[in-house]
């Protein structure tokens, strides 16, 4: 490690200090004063944050996707009540959302739903100020543990402008990565202070690592590892070793170890082992964990974690082409292709020859072993989930392959043969960083909604991508349900009708397009082929999309009167999948065709608890009471549905006849005429 220095003007270079000599008072006025440290930092915090915004605002403009987005924010009761209640339910070990446990991150979408609806600018806005603290901690925890400006400077503005992050940055659902990633950076920075600390505050700083420990862990379960990063702290910072040789070098020996820093971990790694258990335990229940076990053996499992690995390090360097959902590869007459047997050959070499070749460099092996152990569960030996690789999955472990690149970069000044290198390299720097910031801006516009995100999807992995085929019809098909426009209606559905043949062509027997084809079928009613598409999908899947298929079938059912089918489909359907506001909307509305108004009512309720913001339980609720000559309760849920849907003609032109009820003809006509303008006109 470099010397720490005192010299105002290049803080990484070290100078040999010359007696100060007095100067006329004039001269000394015109001088120019250096800037001190402190100054240095604040601008550097400054321009990292300023840059990295300016960049990544656009992602500002974005709306919500029909990835994931929907489970998280759009269709999740949790974020909808902020109440101490509500609080209670978003961190009850029992509530985990999408196969995870992660209420901290939920409880931000809560904030963001209380202040703003589902106002997508504010869950942006929110994501983006994440990223940038997120960026700042970078740039202290460089600083704080190498004291070299330019590394620290380097490593944040990589990290806050590399387009692998905008995936985290851009989509409402990557909360978590920010979020767990504020969290753990903090954790990192209390630990250093922690380490060289004295007396009480040191156990205070220790106290501020657990907490912020436990932040994390309820951001996100993957910080699992922060005990591991620790110790790579303690590494740098030559705590591992109890004494070091007359050299400088560490004694290696069982007796020289320094246990201590095991034995103050023990805590933290028993937070771990929780979080772990708890997070294996909601990705089975999930259905999220070992997906492709039955796929691939363990050798295969290898050669696709060396695949993995290979592919993080490219594109460290070359960010292109990428996506949001990286298939795994299909297999060639049972067996994985031999590439990725090469692969964990080359992963190997270059793992060991670099830990060989730079054993002697402190700095470089902390930076390959932060990189390494932050994204080791990530390379899918577990397998979790149907990706190989993931941007996200990237959001802190290259922080260790950034910092070996501003260490080498600030090494350079050290010596007055190297620094035209090093201004070299810093002038290199900056193009660089141009290059990212603008492709991290494009990569920003990919993910402005569904459409643009699996267009993006299909153009670059046109064969292998099955899910952005299914995701993109799926788009088209909800454009077909709200469209009126017969052109329009007809654009859609022919182009979903394509979409989702595409991705079953690609993958027979990938359930979720099938179900989307009965959806949309049922939509068109085409109601025989619908239910061929249910049917095929129910003998793929019987578990969550098994629940949307026995959805579809109760609702042709109960257009077709068969009452006893239509019964049987809508309790499977809420068997398999309890929580479904709209399995218990369309239940009820079955239940009040049926003359079950009482039990209607109940599940009118059932729903409207669910999700309270969908306006058609009100509006179904409100004509149940309306006809049953409860007026006053048809009004209060006639007002909540407007104030979900101020606009939606029909039901002002609902209310009406409650007015009429009332004899309030003045009130009924008024909506009436409402409705007319907002364009409703009922048949007759």
């Amino acid at each position: 490690m470099a010397k720490k220095t005192n010299n105002q003007t290049n803080i990484n270079r070290p100078v040999q200090q010359k007696p100060l000599q007095q100067k006329p008072v004039a001269a000394t006025k015109a001088a120019t004063t250096p800037m001190s440290d402190m100054q240095k930092h604040l601008m550097a915090v400054v321009g990292v944050a300023i840059t990295t915004f300016m960049f990544l605002k656009v992602s500002l403009l974005n709306q919500f996707t029909n990835w994931d987005d929907p489970g998280y924010v759009l269709n999740n009761p949790l974020v909808k009540d902020i109440s101490g209640e509500g609080i209670k339910n978003i961190f009850s070990l029992s509530n985990p959302v999408m196969g995870n446990y992660h209420p901290l991150t939920i409880l931000t979408y809560a904030f963001d739903y209380d202040s703003a609806n589902l106002d997508a600018y504010h869950y942006h806005l929110q994501s983006l100020l994440f990223h940038i603290a997120t960026t700042l901690l970078v740039y202290c925890f460089v600083w704080l543990l190498s004291k070299r400006f330019i590394a620290a400077i380097i490593t944040a503005i990589l990290f806050g402008l590399h387009p692998m992050h905008i995936e985290s940055v851009a989509w409402v659902a990557g909360r978590k990565d920010v979020v767990y990633g504020f969290f753990y950076m903090s954790a990192c920075i209390s630990y250093i202070y922690y380490i060289r600390a004295e007396g009480s505050k040191k156990w205070l700083f220790y106290l501020g690592v657990a907490v912020l420990y436990a932040a994390s862990l309820l951001s996100k379960p993957v910080a699992v590892v922060l005990p591991v990063t620790l110790l790579l702290i303690d590494y740098f910072e030559g705590r591992i070793w109890k004494s070091v040789s007359a050299e400088g070098k560490p004694v290696i020996t069982l007796q020289n170890i320094n246990f201590f820093v095991l034995v103050e971990k023990l805590p933290l790694f028993a937070m771990s082992v929780l979080a772990g258990i708890k997070s294996l335990q909601d990705q089975r229940v999930f259905g999220a964990l070992d997906t492709q076990g039955e796929k691939f053996g363990t050798l295969e499992r290898l050669g696709l974690g060396g695949y993995a690995l290979i592919t993080y390090l490219w594109k460290t360097v070359v960010p292109i082409k990428l996506l949001c959902f990286y298939p795994y590869p299909l297999k060639e007459e049972g067996a994985l292709p031999a590439v990725y047997y090469i692969y964990l050959v080359i992963a190997i070499g270059v793992l060991a020859g670099s830990f060989w070749f730079f054993r002697k460099n402190k700095a470089i092996v902390f930076g390959i072993m932060f990189f390494l152990v932050n994204i080791a569960l990530l390379l899918q030996f577990i397998p979790v989930g149907g990706a190989i690789i993931a941007d996200r999955y990237s959001y802190l472990p290259y922080i260790g392959l950034f910092f070996i690149l501003g260490w080498c970069i600030s090494v350079l000044f050290d010596s007055e043969q190297t620094v035209m290198a090093g201004k070299s390299a810093l002038a290199a720097m900056g193009v660089a960083v141009f290059v990212l910031g603008y492709m991290s801006n494009e990569r920003c516009k990919v993910w402005y909604d569904g459409m643009s995100l699996w267009r993006d999807e299909i153009e670059i992995e046109p064969v292998r991508a099955p899910n952005g085929y299914n995701n993109l019809g799926f788009f088209y098909f909800n454009k077909f349900n709200s469209s009126v426009d017969p052109k329009e209606r007809k654009l859609y559905y022919d182009s979903s009708f394509y979409l989702l043949n595409k991705a079953i062509q690609l993958q027979p027997k990938f359930v979720n397009p099938y179900i989307s084809l009965g959806e949309l079928m049922r939509s068109n009613n085409q109601f025989d082929l619908a239910k061929q598409y249910y049917y095929k999908g129910l003998s793929l899947d019987k578990t969550d999309m098994g629940s949307n298929a026995y959805l579809g079938l109760a609702v042709i059912y109960s257009i077709t009167r068969k009452d006893d089918s239509a019964i049987f489909c809508y309790k499977e359907t809420l068997r398999l999948k309890p929580y479904n506001p709209e399995a218990h909307s369309n239940f009820a509305n079955f239940l009040d065709m049926t003359n079950q108004k009482d039990k209607a009512i109940v599940e009118y309720g059932v729903a409207i608890d669910q999700n309270p913001d969908i306006f058609q339980p009100y509006l179904n609720r409100a004509r149940a009471f309306q006809r049953m000559n409860k007026c006053d309760e048809a009004f209060r849920d006639f007002n909540k549905a407007l104030q979900i849907e101020p606009k939606m003609g029909e039901i002002y032109f609902a209310r009406a006849v409650c007015f009429d009820m009332k004899g309030d003809k003045a009130a009924a006509d008024k909506d009436r005429q409402t409705a007319a303008k907002l364009g409703y006109a009922p048949q007759r």
